[in-house]
């Protein structure tokens, strides 16, 4: 606990200075309010709308951790499935490294017209934001595992599955977390996004209709609460993180 609060106090200065610095430009009036809010101003908003920014904030949460869960399933079926068939491998990996060039708000407009305005394109956007992350560095962990280990297993008779579940997937831990990290933080910015395009619910419902009224301070305000989730659940994949590694030690 001593350690944690250590490493976490220079970045919790650093942040407090500048919550200093924009709260004193905004007094100075050295850029206009409408243009950016004080500090006070976005607290003032997030306190005075949470109930309303709770309630978006619960639809877009849903749509970050389905598709999340959905990505990290089909990422490492694919991944085993990659390893395992070098024909799949060589077909498919240059695929996905296309579907990269590809930018998330470009694919949101068509995923709204083939889709709808439901849960469903929102899903669909953080599924394939995560998808890819997650798939290589799965892959990735899988390729980085020592030759030698390997070949000892195959020499003790080891399975395929007994491979994966003893050797490979405890290896590829570390890959896969770090994957997972990426995800997590992606997971939101893609629903946000998604929501942008429509929809009845979501912080970027809410963010384009205070965006319409002109109202930047309940702008900042979403985008504080954005920041916030995201390193919470990169936070929580570090947790998890140090329990399944220890887990895997034991």
């Amino acid at each position: 606990m001593k350690n944690t609060f250590k490493t976490a106090l220079p970045s919790c200065l650093f942040v407090l200075l500048l919550l200093v610095i924009w709260q004193a430009v905004s007094m100075l009036r050295l850029i206009p309010g409408y243009l950016l809010p004080s500090p006070v101003a976005v607290m003032r908003a997030l306190l005075g709308d949470s109930p309303l920014l709770l309630k978006h904030l619960g639809q877009t949460l849903a749509e970050a951790l389905i598709g999340l869960s959905l990505a990290i399933v089909s990422a490492f079926v694919l991944a085993i499935v990659m390893d395992t068939q070098a024909l799949v491998k060589s077909a498919l990996l240059p695929v996905l490294l296309l579907t990269q060039t590809v930018p998330t708000i470009a694919l949101a407009p068509l995923l709204v017209l083939w889709l709808g305005y439901g849960l469903t394109p929102k899903i669909v956007l953080v599924f394939l934001t995560c998808f890819f992350p997650m798939a290589v560095s799965i892959l990735g962990g899988f390729e980085s595992l020592d030759p030698d280990m390997l070949r000892l297993f195959r020499s003790m008779g080891a399975s395929r599955m007994h491979t994966y579940r003893y050797l490979k997937i405890p290896s590829a831990l570390p890959a896969f977390f770090s994957g997972l990290k990426i995800a997590a933080s992606y997971a939101v910015i893609g629903a946000v996004v998604a929501e942008w395009l429509g929809g009845n619910a979501g912080l970027g419902v809410y963010m384009t209709r205070v965006r319409k009224s002109y109202s930047f301070d309940k702008m900042f305000a979403v985008i504080v609460i954005i920041a916030v989730l995201s390193f919470a659940l990169m936070r929580s994949v570090a947790a998890l993180e140090k329990i399944f590694i220890q887990e895997e030690r034991k």
